[in-house]
């Protein structure tokens, strides 16, 4: 599911404008594939507080992806 929703993400920043690239792309892209990235660490570690830290950690970058996602809504960059 967050690999799903790091490909939906890569796949709408596309339709940004090209000076976006370093901007609202970019910090899309970074915060949804960290997402899937922390869970997978964490289901590596062996110790379950690990787990759990990667766990927020990817809730973190959850919160990060949102706050994005409204800016880009209300700048007129996604319907």
């Amino acid at each position: 599911m967050a690999i799903d929703l790091a490909v939906d993400c890569y796949q709408l920043t596309r339709r940004f404008p090209k000076e976006e690239i370093y901007g609202l792309t970019a910090q899309i892209r970074r915060a949804a594939t960290s997402i899937a990235a922390n869970i997978a660490e964490g289901h590596g570690r062996e110790v379950t507080g690990s787990f759990i830290q990667f766990l927020r950690i990817a809730q973190g970058s959850l919160k990060e992806l949102e706050t994005h996602m409204l800016i880009s809504h209300r700048i007129g960059l996604r319907e």
